[in-house]
């Protein structure tokens, strides 16, 4: 239980450490999070037609849409603009809960993944390297990288940020969990 507890505090500050940088230092993410010029009357236009806070794909059909008027409207869609928008009536800068509850969920995702490789009785550094990325590439997979084929984006960055911070990671759990305790 120490060394999943050490792994993941140590493991989940390093995710936590590459993540800051990430976004602010290194800004990998630029391309995901760009500016235009028109958002002021972008805003404007959603808050003057009273948009609900929410996540929306444009366009779209309403909820009960008949599977034949669905069909029509999504042929009648095709060649038009579209976008993903996520809406919130007031930006906060809760930057401390957000950093808390982002610390927590690297901590514990490097814990379950320590919980994972310590019940291997044959833990090398060569296992330990190749199931984090392994990990770190899944969780890249299976979100970021679907969504961006669906929603056409660009997960680049995402692929950085697994390949980065779950090889650094990596590198700690594979020196420290198959050690033999004192």
């Amino acid at each position: 239980m120490k060394k999943m507890i050490i792994g993941g505090l140590v493991g989940g500050l390093i995710l936590f450490l590459w993540q800051f940088l990430s976004w602010s230092g290194l800004n990998i993410h630029r391309s995901q999070t760009q500016y235009t010029p028109v958002q002021n009357e972008v805003l404007e236009c959603l808050q003057a037609n009273n948009l609900p806070e929410g996540s929306f794909f444009l366009p779209n059909v309403p909820e009960n849409t008949s599977s034949e008027d669905h069909q029509k409207a999504m042929e009648s869609f095709i060649g038009n603009p579209w976008a993903t928008i996520t809406y919130h009536h007031s930006m906060e800068a809760n930057m401390a809960m957000n950093m808390f509850r982002g610390y927590i969920v690297d901590f514990l995702s490097v814990f379950l993944l320590c919980f994972i490789l310590l019940g291997n009785p044959a833990l090398d550094f060569k296992k330990v390297m190749i199931t984090t990325v392994g990990v770190g590439l899944i969780s890249y997979m299976t979100m970021p990288y679907l969504e961006s084929i669906w929603f056409q984006g660009n997960s680049i960055p995402d692929l950085i940020d697994a390949l980065v911070q779950w090889s650094v990671a990596g590198l700690f759990l594979a020196w420290y969990l198959p050690r033999k305790a004192n």
